[in-house]
């Protein structure tokens, strides 16, 4: 789970770290009251989208000259008034895609003054399944681009847990960043703050891009991002409350209601499947015979043939979607309940795209025999590589 930056700095400031003092909007006609809170001179508004790269940022239909989603003020009224021009518009980054990205909430924070702009984070490291840390002086940049041009300029270590966080790790980001004097006291603090928040909240990504030095020379968190472990939210009540479903796939919302497992993808054909790694076959063989996958299903090994319909009601609510592979391995779960699940859903929502079905397992001839005699134009497939054949062949003329 994701989260936006007033709330990241929200957090990061209850933890005692060093963040501009900041208002979020969520109305344009509270801008002004909220920029005249803050003492300036320098007001920087920010659209608040769960993606990166808003600075260089563009808004769709923007007028000439305008800045991207982090833009400058000098009085409260220029703060206000861009904070306007932003609200409610569609915000378009590297990470949204061509779609873009409705802005619903701006943060408007104090300006700073920077000497310097350095990049740090903290993620799960999934190799050694520890925290490590990441920093280099490139901040402000995008860190895979930093890693591909200059990968020398990257400091990357992992925490062993044993231990948890020590001085000495934070002395060596300071010294790898350049720090000097009271710097490197600060830092070895901050680290020490950021690795008990990410550990006591199960985070699973906190991203400080860039981490300053402001023109007093102290240490300073400019932006923030952060990712939860969405398995270990039901122990954050207080984390749980900052999603934002806005920022959502409405399918993957959705989804998330009857406990299965989607993600939405940019291909054509839809996936109902029982299991991960069957799943991930199924979409590799899509892929092998030459179309790309609408989505990752997994329905899960005990589904019921309420699940199933709602599954399905899901695909198919995907404009993309031309065509469905039903591929189900009965085990714990018997291709009877997935037959009718199919049937039910079928006839409430409209078969528009061709549908073949791979049943085996569990129940599978009468599964077979419910699909038969549904009286629906449904492609049967012997087996997985049968039915990946078909599918593509039927959208694929």
């Amino acid at each position: 789970m994701n989260i936006h930056e007033y709330q990241a700095k929200a957090l990061l400031r209850s933890y005692g770290a060093p963040v501009s003092d900041g208002r979020v909007v969520l109305k344009a006609e509270e801008a002004k009251t909220k920029a005249g809170e803050m003492d300036g001179p320098l007001w920087v508004v920010k659209a608040q989208i769960h993606a990166g790269g808003r600075g260089k940022g563009k808004f769709k239909e923007e007028s000439a000259g305008e800045a991207g989603g982090v833009r400058l003020a000098r009085s409260v009224e220029e703060a206000a008034e861009e904070a306007k021009k932003m609200l409610g518009r569609t915000l378009v980054t590297k990470q949204t895609g061509d779609a873009g990205k409705q802005v619903n909430r701006i943060y408007i924070e104090d300006g700073s003054g920077i000497q310097t702009e350095m990049y740090l984070a903290l993620l799960v490291d999934r190799q050694t399944s520890r925290v490590s840390f990441v920093a280099s002086t490139e901040g402000g940049m995008d860190i895979e681009e930093v890693a591909e041009k200059t990968p020398e300029k990257i400091l990357s270590f992992s925490v062993d847990p044993a231990t948890g966080y020590q001085p000495f790790h934070g002395r060596r980001i300071a010294f790898n960043l350049g720090l000097e004097g009271k710097q490197v006291k600060q830092c070895v603090q901050l680290m020490a703050t950021l690795y008990q928040m990410f550990v006591e909240k199960d985070m699973e990504m906190l991203e400080i891009n860039p981490l300053i030095i402001t023109d007093e020379g102290d240490l300073k968190c400019l932006d923030a991002k952060m990712g939860f472990d969405g398995n270990a939210i039901y122990r954050h009540p207080d984390i749980a409350e900052l999603r934002d479903t806005t920022e959502e796939d409405p399918k993957e919302l959705e989804a998330s209601k009857y406990d299965l497992n989607y993600i939405a993808l940019d291909g054509e054909i839809g996936c109902m499947v029982n299991g991960a790694g069957l799943a991930m076959a199924t979409m590799d063989i899509i892929k092998l015979y030459g179309a790309e996958p609408a989505n990752f299903l997994d329905v899960g090994g005990g589904a019921t043939k309420e699940k199933v319909t709602e599954a399905f009601k899901i695909i198919t609510s995907d404009p993309n979607v031309k065509g469905i592979l039903v591929n189900i391995f009965g085990g714990i779960m018997r291709c009877d309940v997935i037959a009718e699940g199919v049937i039910a859903a079928v006839k409430e929502v409209g078969l528009k795209v061709p549908l073949v079905v791979r049943l085996e397992g569990t129940n599978v001839e009468k599964g077979k025999e419910i699909i038969q005699n549904s009286g629906l134009d449904v492609i049967a497939a012997d087996d997985l590589k049968d039915g990946a054949q078909k599918i593509v062949k039927a959208v694929k003329g």
